[in-house]
């Protein structure tokens, strides 16, 4: 592993830098009206907390070369935005291929993470909890101070699904759990399980399980 970071910034952010240490490398801004159609198929480029991806040598050298020719090309007379643009997508591309193995290699670290997240799922309709608002993405990313799409990704990364999937399957668990063991309401089910209203509830079960809580209750 080098010394060398990459650091992403989605749109709209405030950028700010607090360093110890002056540090040389490249930066480069574009904007979202040029690459807007390709940068929904990279969910990096919407991390907000500054998460690092760690180059490898070979890695460090390959976007350095990259940014270098973009440079280059940049103060060029005339220069050509199409290139640019070229330069910036194949940085992107790269860069995900780079957050895949970043994940794998660090995996001990992930997949405490992974667990963690498995386990503050079930402590937040755990006794005495008495959360009244559906669990959130957001909530779990926050608790592992990462965010929301670099949360994603790692978690799908680890399981194979997205972090909302097991959200909602674990709902659902918990509901079936009540409708079954419990004479609580389908009301109060759906109001303990965070559920604005019941009918939200109603809709959420059967789509999930393709029976209506009352018919699964009776069952």
């Amino acid at each position: 592993m080098s010394s060398s970071y990459l650091f992403l910034d989605k749109p709209g952010n405030i950028m700010e830098w607090d360093l110890a240490n002056p540090f040389s490398g490249y930066g480069i801004f574009i904007d979202t009206s040029l690459v807007y159609k390709f940068v929904k198929y990279y969910s990096f480029t919407g991390y907000d907390h500054h998460e690092a991806l760690f180059l490898t040598d070979r890695e460090s050298k390959l976007l350095d070369d990259l940014f270098s020719k973009a440079y280059e090309e940049y103060h060029r007379n005339n220069f050509s935005q199409d290139v640019l643009v070229s330069y910036a997508m194949l940085i992107l591309a790269y860069t995900r291929t780079f957050y895949e193995r970043q994940f794998e290699s660090r995996s001990i670290i992930y997949n405490k993470v992974v667990a963690d997240f498995h386990r503050q799922l079930d402590q937040y309709f755990g006794t005495g909890n008495n959360s009244s608002q559906f669990p959130t993405v957001a909530h779990f990313a926050g608790k592992a101070n990462l965010s929301v799409n670099y949360f994603g990704d790692l978690i799908k990364h680890f399981t194979g699904q997205s972090p909302i999937e097991h959200i909602h399957q674990h709902i659902i668990q918990i509901a079936k759990k009540e409708l079954l063991e419990t004479k609580l309401s389908i009301n109060e089910i759906a109001y303990g399980l965070g559920f604005e209203y019941p009918t939200y509830f109603t809709r959420f079960f059967r789509q999930k399980t393709g029976f209506s809580p009352t018919s699964f209750r009776k069952q």
